[in-house]
């Protein structure tokens, strides 16, 4: 059992910035970038492009400085599955913010391969991250003897939430839509180009 006050006292800051950025952060940030997806008009969609980039940029600060933290003050034996993977995700982390700065412009040939290497890698980012949370909580019981049981119930519930707002964004226009019958949908008008002069 931990009787180091300060050591502890790091332990949980070293949590808590970690949970935020990969546990919270992360997947908000996904989320914002699928509603930029649903969205037709311009400016909604760059506000909801600018709430990915603003959660990611601020995520990876906070993955920084939760590895600044673990470095100058924990054990840095990798002898546990806690730190392996949090050293494979940092590097995952920069990997990925890096592929968003180098993002090719729409039209360009590179972007559907750029497209698709960015979501997988954040797709796998996100999952890797959500279970190094758990896998952080786990070593925190093993260390200091303290139930981590409200933490993993709130934890789970928050990633259920997400989770299933992730799934619900991809049904929601079916969803809308089901109310509508076919034929009787608003009609907009189009001027034509005498119309127009």
């Amino acid at each position: 059992m931990l009787h180091d006050h300060q050591l502890l006292s790091q332990i949980v800051v070293h949590g808590f910035l970690l949970w935020a950025s990969m546990g919270f952060l992360i997947p908000v940030g996904i989320l914002a970038i699928r509603l930029s997806n649903l969205e037709e008009h311009g400016r909604k969609r760059k506000i909801m492009f600018f709430i990915h980039a603003v959660t990611q940029v601020v995520s990876v600060i906070l993955v920084t400085a939760g590895a600044v933290l673990s470095i100058k003050n924990f054990s840095n034996a990798f002898d546990n599955t806690h730190r392996r993977l949090g050293v494979a995700l940092y590097g995952l982390v920069f990997l990925q913010a890096l592929s968003g700065l180098l993002r090719p412009k729409r039209g360009d040939k590179r972007r559907t391969i750029w497209f698709f290497a960015h979501w997988i890698l954040g797709s796998t980012v996100s999952l890797l991250g959500i279970i190094n949370v758990y896998t952080g909580l786990h070593a925190y019981k093993k260390i200091t003897s303290r139930s981590i049981t409200p933490w993993v119930i709130f934890y789970t519930a928050e990633i259920v939430c997400i989770g299933f707002l992730y799934l619900f964004q991809e049904k929601w226009e079916y969803i809308h839509k089901q109310g509508v019958i076919r034929g009787n949908e608003p009609m907009t008008i189009q001027p034509t180009d005498k119309e127009s002069c």
